[in-house]
């Protein structure tokens, strides 16, 4: 009972009042399994040692980018479509759950993955990167409706937390059954076939589809389907009114200009940080760290992650959640710089640390800083048309990396060109006028 009461003070003093609040922010404890494992530190190395075996390591990190991009390509055009649908139906829980059975098949399927197989595991990576995608959008949509406007911040940092905190406890249990297989009874040593070698990072995988499935279930139960001002019925109906308030939402920028500069910023400045996050570990593949090192620096970096976390979330009441937002992009642009020069496990350790302290904080405010800006009766549209500029800017970024690889034989110099990234995109949320921007969102919601 006093355990029970210790840590509902706790949450609640972090910012997670409610029960609503903290099932929503499980769904990030949830898919950080999924985001942590397979797109940032186990299934990048896996794929390039093992269902990428006999290519180069350029030509592994070229289809990783491929598969990748397209994976994102797909979403980004999908998103809009799908969050208009949202707000014409009271769907959200129902497209989130559709598209997360499409990404936990997926990952519990890269178990049948065979040496060599480089287009099937490529196949299942891009099905894995629509669920999970997918299902954020109507998982960022429902912030606004668990948080009123004055603790936003503070519960989208929460979430990314949660998210550090599971993420880092999933890759910390795979880490052990993938460095120490004979711990869990599982074949090891140096005359074990190729099969009986993968076994531990194909179970893995299995484990994280599970773990991303169950852990989904309080959002399920605990957070409400938000009401629909605007209900059709019919499927033909909802549709047709989709189609048109995609259009409208396009145009509703126009009125939202903070809003829609806001929007611009995140997709020049979010390709930086999503690069950095996806081509991390099979860069430091290519440059010869490791893959013990990779992981082992990832998992640090989701447990750095999780005070950083909160720590912006309380920096964002302090200074403003723009300006916390800033400091993020400064530090990445100097982890840029030392990525250019990285050359030992040490190095690839120290630039997992800055990561962590700043990936979390940066991304969390973001969401709710754009939350802040919009009409709360339109979250699904809204955060639909975000989820095409996030996913869009994780395009370009791999798209970097495949081109450099194409024209220079190396992913060296892309590095470096993440840095205008940062440097452009900052500039740009630096004219954003935030009260401006809530102003116009609350005088829209007062004439709905």
């Amino acid at each position: 009972m006093f355990a029970s009461q210790s840590l509902d003070r706790l949450l609640s003093r972090l910012g997670l009042r409610s029960t609503a609040q903290r099932a929503w922010a499980m769904y990030d404890w949830a898919n950080s399994a999924m985001v942590t494992v397979v797109i940032t530190a186990v299934y990048p190395v896996f794929f390039a040692s093992f269902a990428a075996a006999g290519l180069s390591n350029e030509s592994a990190t070229l289809r990783h980018s491929v598969a990748t991009t397209l994976a994102l390509a797909i979403v980004a055009l999908l998103a809009p479509f799908l969050g208009a649908v949202a707000d014409h139906a009271p769907v959200k829980k129902r497209l989130l759950g559709g598209f997360l059975g499409l990404g936990v098949v997926a990952v519990g399927s890269m178990y049948f993955i065979s040496r060599g197989q480089w287009l099937f595991a490529s196949l299942l990576f891009v099905m894995a990167n629509i669920g999970a995608n997918g299902s954020f959008v109507f998982y960022d949509s429902l912030l606004p409706h668990v948080a009123d406007r004055d603790e936003i911040d503070a519960v989208s940092a929460g979430g990314y937390a949660f998210g550090y905190l599971g993420g880092g406890i999933v890759l910390g249990l795979c880490l052990l059954v993938i460095t120490s297989p004979s711990l869990v009874g599982l074949p090891a040593g140096e005359a074990i076939s190729p099969s009986d070698s993968s076994l531990p990072v194909r179970l893995s995988l299995v484990f994280v589809a599970l773990w991303w499935a169950v852990f989904s279930i309080p959002l399920f139960r605990r957070v409400s389907e938000p009401d629909i001002s605007r209900l059709h019925s019919g499927a033909v109906e909802v549709i047709r009114a989709s189609a048109t308030e995609f259009a409208r939402t396009a145009r509703a920028l126009g009125r939202h200009k903070d809003a829609f500069r806001m929007l611009v910023a995140f997709l020049i400045y979010n390709d930086g940080i999503g690069t950095i996050i996806r081509m991390a570990a099979i860069y430091g593949a290519e440059r010869g760290i490791p893959s013990e090192a990779i992981i082992g620096s990832i998992l640090i970096v989701q447990f750095v992650g999780v005070p950083f976390a909160f720590l912006f979330g309380a920096l964002a009441k302090r200074i403003s959640a723009k300006r916390a937002i800033l400091l993020g992009l400064t530090v990445y642009a100097g982890i840029a710089v030392l990525g250019y020069y990285m050359s030992t496990a040490l190095h690839f350790l120290i630039l997992a640390f800055l990561v962590g302290t700043v990936q979390g904080g940066t991304q969390a405010l973001s969401r709710s800083l754009f939350a802040s800006m919009i009409p709360r009766e339109s979250s699904g549209r809204f955060f639909g048309l975000f989820a095409v500029f996030e996913k869009f800017a994780g395009i370009l970024g791999p798209a970097i990396f495949a081109a450099m690889i194409v024209v220079t034989g190396s992913s060296r110099g892309a590095i470096l060109s993440v840095i205008a990234f940062f440097v452009v995109g900052g500039a740009l949320l630096a004219m954003v006028d935030v009260e401006a921007g809530r102003r116009s969102a609350a005088d829209q919601t007062k004439m709905t």
